[in-house]
């Protein structure tokens, strides 16, 4: 263990906490509409699609309880780490049943694993935080999320942004098109309840988080590339899915998310015209 970040999380031992939310149909139509798509994604009575549950649960604290990035300054599963920032790395999704939109549901999050590494930039904290999600006292999924924090100055990727007219390259076999801008990062950052200030302070952005642009959310491209597989396999159902994040897009770049099937389901990533690969995830399909 880096000895660096162990003083800080040898005892750090949260429990899980349950929180409940009703479900109602409002969220996903909010978030259907910011993505453009043509009919509500689902009603009272409908499966949520894989991932939607995102939408739910929200906890939105007091403005006095957050830190200078606009995220808690304190939290039951934040690190208790010095100048903590914070990067969203993948996750992985194991279904069972879907969730009903309308019907009450229970989420219960907890820390699966805490892992310190070095990168070479610095200390690097992984944290894997663990739900379990169930509706009518069945178990509907299990969700882990793996979120990396930073102890310091985060160093400039060194990249030039896209503009909105460069496409990325259409030759996948599935491909589906978004393009980005602030609008839609603030109607994702209001339907999430993330107030994350990278994600619309642009000013914040370039000085203080040392980026070039606006980023885009990491949970909207693992939304989008599950989109594509609901476009293309309507009647196939999600059993397990996982993604992986490796480079940030930015506001006003044009994001495609790309399929390739297999025999067990298909193997998707995230693409602009400058990056092939942002993101990479698998499906597994019945």
């Amino acid at each position: 263990m880096n000895p660096g970040l162990e003083r800080f999380v040898e005892s750090w031992a949260p429990e899980p906490v349950t929180a409940e939310d009703p479900m109602p149909p409002a969220p996903a139509a909010a978030m259907a509409a910011a993505l453009d798509r043509p009919a509500p994604v689902a009603r009272a009575g409908d499966p949520l699609p894989p991932l939607w549950h995102w939408l739910y649960f929200l906890h939105w604290p007091r403005r006095s309880e957050l830190g200078e990035d606009g995220h808690l300054e304190n939290g039951r599963l934040l690190p208790p780490i010095p100048d903590r920032h914070r990067m969203f790395a993948g996750g992985r999704l194991t279904v069972e049943a879907p969730l009903v939109v309308g019907e009450p549901a229970q989420c219960t999050s907890g820390l699966a694993a805490v892992t310190p590494k070095q990168g070479r930039s610095g200390d690097l904290l992984f944290v894997t935080e663990r739900r379990e999600l169930r509706q009518g006292g069945r178990l509907c999924a299990v969700e882990e999320q793996e979120i990396v924090y930073r102890s310091g100055r985060v160093p400039a990727p060194g990249v030039r942004p896209c503009g909105p007219e460069e496409a990325p390259a259409a030759d996948a076999p599935w491909s589906l098109t978004l393009p980005t801008g602030p609008v839609l990062l603030f109607q994702v950052s209001a339907l999430t309840a993330n107030p994350h200030r990278i994600h619309y302070d642009l000013p914040y952005t370039v000085d203080e988080a040392n980026h070039p642009g606006l980023l885009v959310h990491g949970p909207l491209l693992a939304l989008l590339m599950l989109d594509l597989v609901r476009d293309n396999a309507p009647d196939r159902r999600v059993r397990s899915y996982s993604y992986r994040l490796h480079r940030p897009v930015y506001a006003g770049e044009q994001v495609m998310a790309c399929g390739d099937p297999t025999p067990e389901g298909v193997d998707l990533h995230i693409r602009t015209a400058r990056e092939d690969r942002h993101a990479d995830a698998r499906a597994v399909l019945d």
